[in-house]
């Protein structure tokens, strides 16, 4: 047996971890001050509670958190005597929630990994039945739940062969995480057949939540009211969810494009980027506006960029723009969800590195919805040229709505895979 076969080993290196662990907490908190705050709750320390039954969802970040928006609407609607309790990674994470659920559901932070901490996770909380969303295998959650008769369940799941590979690395204790499921509902056929190899277990398919996003319609309206803030008409390009290294070929690609009347939006991923990113907006001397700066009703007609600085209003962002690029996919970093833009009726491009989301970026542009590109030189190329095309744009618009639509109902498929371990269903 490898060194890392088995949980014990496994722990052992969490707590060997341990002081990393908290350096890195002040390192992220040094950019995002959030790190600091419910630090005992990553340890198993909470102020909240509930009298009613728990359903526990964890989902880790913006992503995650926002594609259970309808799950989180169903499990509501069905179990009106039941908390939802949502658990979370990231302060990111966390402030979707409350922009998304408010008072609706319980949030707190996920414990770290260890026994200890699990252990008084689950004994404060009693849940029900348990949701990990997405690729969160975590070894000792998964066993605590398994040794107090919580029903855990992975759903939504999705395993690249990166990934896959990674964890083939330590098979005894992939294998072993894995078949203490309760269930595992793949995203894919794909998903499903890698996490079989590596669980020996049944997965079921259940598709992806994030099709059943429905861009609300006061964020709809939002983005038609920014559009006509932008007169007169200029044609609004959206450089989506950007990692850091991209905006800096974004910016240079910018430099030697002759678009006439172009506003170009950039939305940061991770809020903590926001001030670096002005840096370089302002460095390479566009004339720029940020988002939450907007004090009035028009955008200055001098403005090259602007600065989408604001959270939760990425429906806006696409609905008010003409064609999209999703951040995460010019460098190696597996890019990010396009579904929302398609969902938008946005016409979409994306770089080569999508691995994160293959099989919807894949079928996004068998279907005309989105276009590959392979560097910032040719995304602004590419959107220069469509920009000129009316027709283009319309056509991969609506692809992208036929798209979104025809993958739909993987919520209905989640909700009749817990409510056999949850009780009073109406």
């Amino acid at each position: 047996m490898r060194l890392f076969d088995n949980r014990y080993a496994y722990t052992l290196l969490l707590w060997l971890l341990l002081p990393y662990v908290l350096l890195h907490l002040w390192w992220r908190a040094r950019r995002q001050p959030e790190y600091l705050r419910h630090i005992g709750e990553r340890f198993g320390r909470y102020n909240v509670r509930s009298d009613k039954p728990v359903i526990w969802l964890h989902t880790v970040s913006v992503g995650e958190t926002r594609a259970a928006a309808a799950l989180v609407r169903a499990l509501r609607e069905r179990y009106p005597d039941h908390q939802l309790l949502l658990t979370h990674t990231t302060p990111t994470g966390r402030a979707a929630s409350e922009q998304l659920y408010g008072d609706d559901v319980l949030r707190v932070y996920l414990p770290y990994d260890y026994p200890f901490a699990v252990r008084r996770f689950l004994r404060h909380f009693r849940p029900q039945a348990g949701v990990l969303l997405e690729t969160e295998i975590w070894f000792n959650l998964i066993q605590g739940c398994r040794d107090t008769k919580v029903p855990l369940l992975l759903l939504n799941a999705r395993l690249s062969e990166r990934s896959a590979r990674k964890y083939a690395r330590f098979p005894q204790l992939t294998r072993d995480g894995l078949q203490a499921l309760t269930h595992i509902a793949a995203q894919t056929d794909a998903d499903a057949a890698r996490l079989k190899v590596l669980s020996g277990k049944e997965v079921s398919v259940m598709g992806n939540l994030k099709f059943d996003i429905e861009p609300p319609e006061y964020q709809i309206e939002l983005g038609e009211t920014l559009r006509g803030w932008c007169k007169p008409q200029r044609p609004l390009f959206l450089a989506a969810s950007t990692r850091e290294g991209e905006e800096a070929l974004l910016l240079d690609a910018l430099q030697h494009v002759n678009i006439e009347g172009l506003l170009t939006i950039i939305v940061p991923r991770h809020p903590q980027r926001f001030d670096e990113v002005e840096r370089l907006i302002r460095q390479r001397g566009f004339r720029m506006q940020r988002r939450s700066h907007w004090d009035s009703e028009t955008c200055d007609a001098g403005t090259q960029i602007l600065l989408g600085d604001s959270m939760g209003e990425m429906f806006a962002y696409y609905t008010a723009s003409d064609v999209a690029f999703i951040g995460g996919s010019l460098l190696p970093l597996g890019g990010q969800n396009l579904i929302e833009a398609a969902a938008c009726g946005t016409p979409v491009l994306i770089g080569p590195h999508t691995f994160n989301f293959n099989d919807a970026t894949e079928q996004a542009i068998a279907c005309g919805a989105a276009l590959r590109v392979q560097d910032a030189d040719e995304l602004i190329r590419k959107v220069g040229a469509l920009l000129q095309d009316d027709s283009a744009l319309r056509q991969m618009g609506a692809c992208g709505l036929r798209f979104a639509n025809a993958n739909r109902g993987a919520t209905e498929r989640a909700t009749a895979t817990v409510t056999p371990f949850l009780t009073h269903s109406r």
